[in-house]
């Protein structure tokens, strides 16, 4: 059953898109209706501040966020870590995907978001 679900991520119309001028609360409720897993925004290491927006975040850390880059585009196809390296990548943001339950692990970096959000790797 593991590789029909895997096949169906890939072709799954939930596509979920990251403008950096949506507020991280937003972005987050979004999230979870989308794959129905968390995504939480850090600031150093304490989770941020959800009424910021990422370019308001930006303002509060050495990374850059590129405003003027395109949304980015994560599908339930995606590893893990793979979307958390983008959100770090393009808009210089540390995130983290936990499950819908709020836990996190080493492993899920390994597993896609819709493996994840169907409870495998727990």
């Amino acid at each position: 059953m593991g590789l029909l679900n895997n096949i169906k991520d890939n072709f799954s119309k939930a596509e979920f898109s990251v403008a950096p001028n949506k507020k991280l609360k937003t972005l987050s409720a979004d999230f979870k209706k989308s794959f129905g897993v968390n995504l939480v925004f850090y600031k150093g290491t304490q989770i941020a501040d959800g009424d910021l927006t990422l370019n308001q975040l930006n303002q509060k850390t050495t990374k850059n966020v590129d405003t003027k880059a395109d949304d980015l585009k994560i599908k339930a196809s995606m590893k893990v870590g793979e979307a958390e390296k983008l959100f770090s990548d393009k808009f210089g943001v540390t995130v983290q995907i936990k499950d819908a339950d709020g836990g996190n692990k080493k492993e899920y970096d390994k597993l896609t978001i819709g493996q994840l959000a169907r409870g495998e790797g727990k």
